[in-house]
C-alpha cells in the first residue's frame, strides 16, 4: 500500500497547481494508474493537496 501511495504521489506532483487538483484530474489519475479513487484521495490527503471542482459535490 505504501508503494502504491508513493507512486500516486509522484504522478500527482506533475498535475498539482497551487496545492490543488480537480476531481476530474484525480479520477483520470486513478484510472491511468489503475488504482481506486479512494487511494488517490488518500494520497492527496497525505500530501495536503485539495481536490476541487467535484462533479459529485463531495469536495
Amino acid at each position: 500500500m505504501v508503494e502504491q501511495l508513493d507512486k500516486i504521489a509522484r504522478e500527482m506532483q506533475y498535475i498539482v497547481k497551487d496545492g490543488k487538483i480537480t476531481c476530474a484530474q484525480a479520477r483520470k489519475l486513478a484510472e491511468d494508474l489503475k488504482v481506486s479513487y479512494s487511494d488517490v484521495g488518500a494520497a492527496a490527503d497525505e500530501l495536503k493537496i485539495k481536490i476541487h471542482k467535484c462533479q459529485l459535490g463531495c469536495f
